[in-house]
């Protein structure tokens, strides 16, 4: 399947992070791929967002966000990586970061790398997905709009499902609009 494109990404990071939801991420490993549905995300923003890793406004860590869109920012939090998609429209700064999956290809590879048989906490938190998908660093800044790189999102199945929103998860100060969204009844959401 085609990568979603690069124009998908160009807009304000509510509305591809809302959007994402039912969309597959796909990872590629050396004889394998594991994929799974965007179950969960929430929207970042730039300078203005006290939330957000741009708040502060541009340094060496954050640099994707400011950049081109359809790229991966990924960091690390309480020692785990989180997979971001850098969303905004031109010249604006933004990302959405992917919270929960329902894992569809490669499960019994992402159990070894989860070290769980449990399907339900697989994937259901942010650091969770990145175990299991064994995403790290060294992906951090690549193209998912290409369709060589060992990472890429692409359309899912084309079903209706309701979308939930709430304020963001585990964050000190958060803007007034509720910015994380969620496929309503998923037992993969990391928190209901």
């Amino acid at each position: 399947m085609k990568p979603l494109p690069r124009s998908f990404y160009e807009r304000d990071p509510a509305t591809v992070a809302k959007e994402l939801l039912g969309k597959v991420v796909v990872r590629k490993l050396s004889s394998q791929v594991l994929s799974g549905k965007i179950v969960e995300t929430e929207a970042y923003y730039g300078v203005n967002d006290p939330a957000s890793k741009a708040y502060k406004g541009l340094k060496t860590f954050n640099e994707p966000m400011f950049r081109e869109v359809g790229r991966t920012f990924i960091y690390m939090v309480h020692g785990n990586w989180l997979l971001n998609m850098v969303a905004h429209p031109k010249g604006d700064v933004g990302a959405v970061l992917i919270r929960a999956l329902e894992p569809l290809q490669g499960i019994e590879v992402m159990k070894m790398h989860r070290k769980t048989e449990s399907i339900k906490a697989l994937t259901s938190g942010p650091g969770r997905l990145t175990k299991a998908l064994a995403i790290t660093k060294e992906l951090n800044g690549i193209d998912v709009t290409d369709i060589k790189n060992t990472l890429t999102i692409v359309e899912g199945e084309n079903e209706a499902f309701d979308v939930c929103t709430s304020h963001r998860i585990g964050v000190k100060t958060d803007l007034p609009q509720k910015l994380r969204f969620y496929i309503k009844g998923s037992i993969f959401v990391s928190k209901p």
